[in-house]
């Protein structure tokens, strides 16, 4: 199992569910140091007890246009996710929701088509800060485009959005990064 966990509650589940399972699997969980100072990423203690579960796909936490006007789903992973919500809401832009996906492996494809269906008229675009040829996007995509070929999805590809390919995936200047990922974080939220 591959997850990409952004909020600590569904970091706690990932680790109970493996520990409770009475069988094993290989567990890859991505965390990056970042996202523990985050002011954003906190979770209810609630959230962590009886009767919780962990969330494959995590769903739009603001209130957005009516679902059948919102134009753009914006799918990611990881902390990208801070960057693209902080924004959007600065930007005060109402029409693109933004879905986490938090379990890449196995690609949950009934919960992804069951967020997705909620947008019928939307573009559906995945959106990385890692570079083309580096993290989740070339084995995401075929899986995106099979969920929107069988929920009957007005849009047939997600569109990507992120760095281009590269042989490293860092910048190796903190300006030039900085650019990069502001520009990647409006790519995605714009039309």
């Amino acid at each position: 199992h591959l997850f990409n966990c952004t909020t600590p509650d569904n970091y706690f589940h990932v680790l109970r569910r493996q520990v409770r399972r009475n069988f094993r699997k290989p567990l890859v969980v991505m965390t990056p140091k970042s996202l523990l100072r985050h002011a954003e990423v906190v979770s209810k203690l609630t959230a962590m007890g009886p009767n919780t579960t962990f969330h494959r796909v995590l769903g739009e936490i603001d209130k957005l246009a009516p679902e059948a006007k919102v134009r753009r789903v914006v799918l990611c992973s990881g902390k990208v996710y801070y960057d693209l919500l902080a924004e959007r809401r600065k930007r005060q832009i109402d029409d693109v929701a933004i879905l986490r996906v938090e379990q890449l492996y196995p690609f949950h494809i009934a919960t992804v088509g069951k967020e997705l269906a909620r947008y019928p008229n939307a573009e559906i675009v995945w959106c990385q800060e890692e570079p083309a040829n580096m993290g989740a996007w070339h084995f995401v995509d075929r899986r995106i485009e099979h969920v929107l070929e069988s929920t009957g999805h007005k849009a047939r590809r997600p569109l990507y959005v992120g760095r281009p390919e590269a042989a490293s995936p860092a910048t190796g200047l903190l300006r030039r990064h900085v650019k990069e990922q502001m520009d990647l974080v409006d790519r995605a939220l714009k039309a």
